[in-house]
């Protein structure tokens, strides 16, 4: 099972959905790798820049209703090919939330206390990110503090994660 966590990237707004994540006009791409630079493209964030500020994380902490929008795998592969390999947020559309277990990914749901914490402690420091699967626990950590989370997994999803998604899983499976 590959390991899940690194540096973090802060996204500070709520509904960002799957044109923002990768914009329509790149669906007709064929291949994973293609999507790989218009990531965020259209993410309208004041200070954000996706040129820049993507590069080298691996997490993504949002807000409410993260994914919401058209039902397409490509917003998932588009952080997959960027090496993004979890999203937390307070919520997800639920069909962005399952295409990230299909692929293998993680969407970690956390409360709205614990996002907004999240956002005040971290979000202003090179924080990182640690995802325990096995003992469902989430550690953040900055140069100032360290903070540990339980999280919630149900066993599809898990077993979708330990599989590497859900083709691994069906190729085990059937």
């Amino acid at each position: 099972m590959k390991k899940f966590g690194g540096k973090v990237l802060f996204l500070d707004r709520n509904d960002i959905n799957t044109d923002e994540i990768i914009p329509a006009k790149y669906l007709t791409e064929i291949t994973k790798s293609a999507l790989k630079p218009y990531l965020l493209e259209d993410l309208k964030i004041q200070g954000f820049d996706p040129k820049k500020d993507i590069q080298g994380k691996s997490v993504i902490i949002s807000r409410e209703n993260f994914g919401c929008g058209s039902s397409r795998e490509h917003a998932p592969w588009a952080l997959e090919v960027n090496y993004i390999n979890a999203v937390i947020a307070q919520s997800f559309a639920r069909i962005f939330r399952q295409n990230m277990y299909n692929c293998g990914m993680l969407a970690l749901e956390l409360s709205k206390d614990k996002i907004d914490y999240l956002f005040k402690e971290y979000a202003n420091s090179d924080a990182e990110v640690n995802i325990d699967i096995e003992n469902k626990k989430i550690t953040f950590k900055s140069d100032k503090k360290t903070d540990n989370f339980d999280i919630k997994i149900d066993s599809y999803d898990e077993a979708l994660i330990r599989a590497g998604g859900w083709v691994d899983f069906a190729d085990k499976k059937y």
